[in-house]
């Protein structure tokens, strides 16, 4: 129970990685406040964890919303008088070229996975603040890292710009004993990656030392890891999950 009675919010909770983590933290002990924009999938996950015995909160809302984290953050507050841990997890990808890609695209892209990420930060940290600690925890990508020929330039660029705003609020925030760190993960079979043609698939795998794609749990374990008590002097850091395919 690596997370015993600490409140976790958990950004798009309704499917892949954050699905797995919000289930993670919650087998650990954690207090679950979840959102997403499926509904459907929020419901079932939520009586999943609640039928586990874990106490869960779900919201349905669209980062891109500056109000949705305000008030997801509010009932948080509300239920459980705290927030130890944020997961900024919603993310969006988009597949076209830089002249076909819609500057709308463009823009629904930065607003998910850079603006949302901004959103809940400012949302939690007042009471982070208060508290003199908490843990942020932001879901990257090795796309960030290199130019990538199955995503638009707005995912590379928005997850480039997560890392970065990673290494600023870890500085920021460290006099309040607030740590904030990344995990950059490479290929993860989630619904998006089912997508994939065999023989892009092996293209892939070609470029992954451990010859495997990895798994959603693969990144929750890191992530109760980044929440817990066991990482409290690591802070500005961006982790890779990725087989070897990049390395620091």
């Amino acid at each position: 129970m690596m997370l015993k009675n600490k409140v976790a919010v958990i950004t798009g909770a309704t499917r892949g990685i954050g699905r797995e983590i919000a289930r993670t933290y919650a087998e650990n002990g954690a207090k679950i406040v979840m959102t997403g924009t499926n509904h459907a999938r929020l419901q079932a996950l939520y009586e999943d964890i609640s039928l586990k015995g874990a106490e869960c909160i779900a919201m349905s809302g669209d980062v891109r919303e500056e109000e949705t984290a305000e008030k997801v953050v509010q009932e948080a507050i509300n239920q459980f008088q705290r927030v130890d841990i944020l997961v900024n997890n919603a993310g969006v990808n988009q597949r076209s070229s830089t002249l076909d890609m819609a500057i709308n695209d463009w823009k629904r892209v930065i607003d998910t996975n850079l603006n949302g990420n901004l959103y809940f930060s400012r949302a939690v940290l007042p009471y982070m603040i208060k508290q003199k600690q908490g843990k942020i925890i932001n879901i990257s990508s090795t796309a960030a890292k290199s130019g990538h020929p199955n995503a638009a330039p707005s995912y590379g660029a928005s997850k480039a710009a997560v890392d970065y705003l990673t290494k600023h609020l870890a500085l920021e925030m460290a006099p309040y004993n607030i740590v904030v760190n990344g995990l950059s993960p490479g290929p993860i079979e989630t619904e998006m990656v089912q997508q994939w043609h065999d023989e892009y698939r092996k293209k892939v795998l070609t470029k992954v030392p451990l010859k495997r794609l990895g798994k959603p749990k693969d990144i929750a374990g890191a992530a109760l890891f980044l929440a817990s008590d066991l990482s409290g002097f690591i802070t500005g850091e961006t982790i890779n999950i990725n087989g070897g395919t990049y390395m620091n």
